[in-house]
């Protein structure tokens, strides 16, 4: 079954930090884009790291500093560590990779994020 399981969000204060999961499963093939989002109401859903598979990084301007975004092949997993959270930070966040051999996108079900102030 092709999917994306993410984990690790939840409630935190202002200050803390938190260390989201995406676990890819290992049907989807040559991926060559990593990354997440956010969404919060009334609002767009909005990219907030992405990772291709030459290397390249980028970070939304809110985030620059404190998000870092990783990916483990053998473990087919994407990580996103969030330090120095803000209640702006709150939001459900999704992970998406797409796959050029299936020419699409996969996106998870989405995880909870809340930061207390």
């Amino acid at each position: 079954q092709e999917q994306l399981v993410e984990s690790g969000g939840g409630l935190v204060q202002a200050g803390g930090s938190l260390r989201l999961s995406c676990v890819v499963s290992g049907s989807i093939s040559s991926i060559v884009h990593r990354g997440w989002y956010r969404q919060t109401p009334g609002k767009e859903r909005e990219t907030v790291a992405a990772l291709t598979s030459v290397g390249t990084i980028n970070y939304a301007d809110s985030v620059k500093g404190r998000f870092t975004i990783s990916n483990d092949n053998a473990k087919n997993t994407i990580y996103l560590q969030m330090n120095s959270l803000k209640p702006e930070d709150t939001g459900i966040y999704y992970c998406r990779v797409y796959s050029s051999t299936r020419g699409r996108d996969y996106w998870g079900q989405g995880t909870q994020v809340t930061v207390s102030s």
